[in-house]
């Protein structure tokens, strides 16, 4: 979703995040150790924008909080967590997470962690918000290194704003990533097609 538009019409939905279990939840010691660091999508690999050009921002330490609203670090051990920022001069915005976990098996379940939150979260969003009706839909796997997933979830507020945002989660060996394209609109807008691509460079490009 846009940051803007996210702002004004998800800023108390944060909140519903944060409604995880530990099912994670493991001694700090688990942190991964120091290996070569994944590696991120450029701009010119996120769904190509009618009218306006994609800038990325630096590769940064830490969670972004664009995805706090669905996803969090909430029952999940201190991993090495990264993340780059998308913009365009419009509306449109994307960000990707990376965490490299200390294994394989941890890497598995925190895959299927993260799309468990995003698969819930439309719910989630009704149940903390009464003025926002929220809707997610399931686009499928994709057979990239050991699999990722594409969901798209729809917001609109009582006053009207309305937002779509595409979120997958994908896995190369101990590592996860997580990429999250919005804008305002609604399903009809969602470039699935070329986020599925982006989804794929992602997990792929990773090592």
């Amino acid at each position: 979703m846009s940051m803007r538009v996210r702002t004004s019409a998800l800023a108390a939905l944060t909140v519903s995040a944060l409604a995880v279990g530990t099912v994670l939840t493991a001694p700090a010691a688990g942190a991964a150790p120091k290996a070569a660091a994944p590696k991120f999508l450029s701009a010119s690999q996120l769904p190509p924008h009618p009218a306006s050009s994609w800038t990325a921002g630096p590769v940064t330490d830490g969670f972004p909080e664009e995805l706090g609203f669905c996803v969090s670090t909430e029952g999940v051990p201190a991993y090495d967590y990264r993340y780059r920022e998308f913009r365009t001069d419009l509306d449109t915005s994307a960000v990707q997470l990376t965490v490299v976990t200390g294994t394989a098996a941890q890497a598995k379940a925190l895959a299927k962690h993260y799309d468990d939150l995003i698969r819930t979260c439309a719910d989630r969003i009704e149940e903390s918000s009464p003025d926002v009706e929220a809707e997610g839909r399931d686009y499928g796997k994709l057979p990239v290194e050991e699999g990722a997933r594409v969901r798209g979830l729809h917001t609109e507020t009582s006053w009207g704003a309305a937002d779509i945002a595409l979120l997958s989660v994908g896995r190369d060996g101990r590592t996860v990533t997580v990429v999250e394209w919005g804008q305002m609109g609604d399903f009809g807008n969602a470039p699935v097609a070329a986020f599925k691509k982006t989804t794929s460079t992602a997990v792929d490009k990773l090592y």
